[in-house]
């Protein structure tokens, strides 16, 4: 592995027959076991995303394989499937909530698949596993104008005080979408420490706003996941995606030049 470099792993849901809309971005229960399975044979120990930023703050060290696993959105297979899994290795992990999106109060429309409720989201907090934030109903925030942008951060992160009791450190862009704007208004809602995706390991460098992560999909076998978490040829992996993050990234930037010009 690269040295200072770690290993940020990005699921979605663990599921048996996901929806459509998420299969792509999905692993069976079967398959995420054995991904933890090899996690602790080879040695990684699981870390959450506040201890990963108060390590290199300069806080205590990290273990000498670390590693992150984080869910995104916040769908229900992760208490039903991976929450088992983790328990039985003793692995700790980070969901971000997208909190319109849980079932319960708050609730819009807009989610994909089957979400976890409240008495769920409590029941991993209280198992030890960070949550963190995803905005409030999943929107291309780098899209947003200044008002739309603040309430999806800062609502999120109000829900999440008042349902768990402690205010949120950690943040993940929906569909891995930031700008300087948007970083600057997650640090400013109160967040400590956010994350893209770029398919990339993490590093100090990158800066606290926007930590690279790998993506896990229904597709990654075993093989090409021990070489994600140990660092081999990510890269040549991820070429078709990088590829086409930079086009579409294009893509935004002019939008976004036109809505100001209008």
């Amino acid at each position: 592995m690269t040295t200072g470099a770690v290993p940020i792993l990005m699921y979605h849901t663990v599921a048996h027959a996901p929806a459509r809309a998420t299969h792509g971005l999905s692993v069976s229960p079967g398959a995420f076991a054995e991904q933890m399975d090899l996690l602790g044979e080879r040695g990684f120990t699981p870390v959450t995303c506040e201890r990963l930023a108060d390590a290199w703050r300069g806080g205590p060290a990290l273990p000498s394989r670390p590693v992150l696993i984080t869910f995104d959105d916040g769908y229900e297979g992760v208490h039903r499937y991976a929450l088992p899994a983790l328990t039985q290795h003793g692995f700790t992990a980070t969901l971000f909530a997208s909190t319109g999106w849980l079932r319960g109060p708050y609730e819009t429309d807009g989610a994909l698949d089957l979400m976890l409720d409240w008495g769920q989201v409590r029941e991993l907090a209280e198992g030890g596993m960070e949550i963190g934030g995803h905005s409030h109903t999943h929107p291309q925030l780098d899209q947003l104008d200044d008002a739309r942008l603040w309430f999806e951060v800062a609502r999120c992160r109000e829900i999440l005080t008042a349902e768990l009791g402690r205010p949120p450190v950690s943040f993940a862009y929906p569909y891995g979408y930031s700008s300087r704007r948007v970083r600057r208004v997650v640090g400013s809602a109160g967040f400590g420490v956010s994350l893209a995706v770029g398919n990339a390991l993490a590093a100090r460098r990158q800066g606290p706003y926007a930590l690279g992560r790998v993506t896990v999909r229904r597709t990654t076998r075993i093989e090409e996941f021990e070489r994600l978490v140990s660092g081999r040829a990510i890269g040549r992996n991820f070429a078709g995606d990088r590829a086409l993050t930079k086009g579409y990234a294009l893509v935004r930037r002019a939008r976004q030049v036109l809505r100001k010009v209008h």
